[in-house]
């Protein structure tokens, strides 16, 4: 019979080497993890950091839009995530700003995130600004979330001027006969079943008196 002493040596030692290879990714994917847990530790530092920097900037946008808007905050530990519903009668209006990083966890993305519905303008729908997890520059951060607030307001107030956006919601005044959006009414009067819209007192009061309209 043949000697195969040597053919099973040479097979235990693929068996061995296979082992070690994958102890040795074994290994390595614990390395890696740990590193990745650090690394978000240290995200989360980051997140806590630039608190001080969007919280009072967002606070100053849902102040300025008062009752018109609900913020909704989401929190997780590789996301932080504000969205706003803003109340608009021609469109509905979404906003989000969120701060994540990439797969690795070596970026912090900070992005900006518009939906409006119906869409019948343009305008800036997403903005991102990066920066390395190890390299945070606060003041370029502040400057980015200011300008895409004042983008968003513009954009906002636009929706008032939009032909397309005002053309179901257009009204004239039965004395002046001009037309205006609603909401730019100086007043309304409910009158025989029908609403009238008045684009100031003086036409308000000449209606009234012409047609012996009762005000309380």
């Amino acid at each position: 019979m043949a000697d195969v002493t040597g053919l099973a040596d040479r097979i235990d030692a693929e068996f061995a080497a296979a082992e070690d290879k994958i102890k040795a990714f074994q290994v390595e994917q614990v390395k890696q993890y740990q590193e990745r847990q650090k690394r978000l530790e240290q995200l989360t530092r980051v997140f806590e950091e630039l608190r001080d920097v969007w919280r009072p900037r967002l606070e100053v946008l849902a102040t300025k839009f008062g009752g018109r808007v609900k913020a909704t905050p989401r929190i997780v530990p590789s996301t932080r995530e504000v969205t706003f519903d803003v109340q608009s009668s021609l469109a509905r209006v979404r906003l989000k700003f969120s701060a994540t990083t990439d797969r690795d966890i070596r970026k912090v993305i900070l992005s900006y995130d518009l939906e409006i519905i119906p869409v019948l303008m343009r305008f800036q729908p997403h903005a991102e600004l990066e920066f390395p997890l190890q390299d945070i520059d606060k003041e370029a951060v502040g400057k980015w979330l200011d300008d895409r607030i004042v983008d968003f307001v513009q954009t906002y107030l636009s929706l008032g001027e939009d032909a397309a956006y005002l053309r179901p919601h257009m009204v004239e005044d039965p004395v002046a006969h001009v037309r205006f959006p609603k909401f730019a009414a100086h007043t309304s009067l409910q009158w025989q079943g029908q609403t009238f819209y008045f684009i100031s007192e003086d036409t308000f009061s000449e209606f009234t008196s012409q047609n012996r309209v009762e005000v309380h």
